[in-house]
């Protein structure tokens, strides 16, 4: 039988948080936790964990054991993060590599689907990721080999600062998985707070504002 493969996760939590009001979004609570100690559940899955964030989101991961960097410059994108937390993996990189956003409050239920699927992906497969019932892919909730993610990084040479999660991804053989149970669900504003916390402690959730 062969070895399982390795695999760990980078957590991406440098975003500007813009539609939050500019809140450190790694530290912003749902159902009494901050979202990044959410993101961090999936820890026990994996072999090491990175997180791709500044100084201010650090007391938001609580006690846990990783290591830590940044993009240079800040604020690059999901692209330039991933990148940051491919170097700082570089001495020992895995056989896959988890990403997930550190703003998904199930972020431990998206790895499991993810991970589970892995020992039965035939070898041409890539990279996979999670989607919901509209076919709309979350990338930053996915799972890619390694290897191949280093390559398609190389391709974008000067071009890695703003780049899309498309663009980085585009030339790889990718799955996508129907994410049944809603564990790629985001928050990206504060209606989308209070919907995740009455969600995780059962309460109704509150009526939206008319756009």
């Amino acid at each position: 039988m062969s070895a399982a493969p390795t695999v760990d996760l980078i957590v991406l939590a440098g975003g500007r948080g813009s539609r939050l009001g500019g809140a450190v979004k790694p530290a912003v609570e749902v159902a009494g936790r901050t979202l990044l100690s959410r993101v961090l559940d999936a820890r026990d899955l994996v072999r090491r964990v990175v997180i791709v964030g500044p100084e201010e989101a650090r007391p938001a991961a609580g006690a846990a054991d990783t290591l830590w960097a940044l993009e240079d410059p800040p604020f690059g994108g999901p692209v330039a993060g991933i990148a940051a937390g491919l170097t700082a993996l570089e001495n020992d990189r895995p056989d896959w590599l988890l990403v997930l956003a550190c703003d998904l409050p199930w972020a431990a239920d998206a790895a499991r689907s993810l991970l589970a699927t892995l020992a039965d992906l035939p070898h041409a497969v890539q990279g996979i990721y999670l989607e919901d019932a509209n076919g709309q892919a979350q990338w930053l909730a996915g799972a890619y080999r390694t290897e191949a993610l280093i390559e398609a990084m190389n391709s974008l040479e000067s071009r890695v600062q703003g780049a899309s999660m498309r663009q980085l991804l585009g030339g790889l053989t990718l799955r996508g998985i129907r994410d049944e149970a809603g564990a790629a669900r985001d928050v990206d504003t504060w209606q989308d707070v209070l919907d995740s916390t009455a969600r995780l402690t059962g309460a109704p959730e509150s009526p939206r504002s008319p756009e």
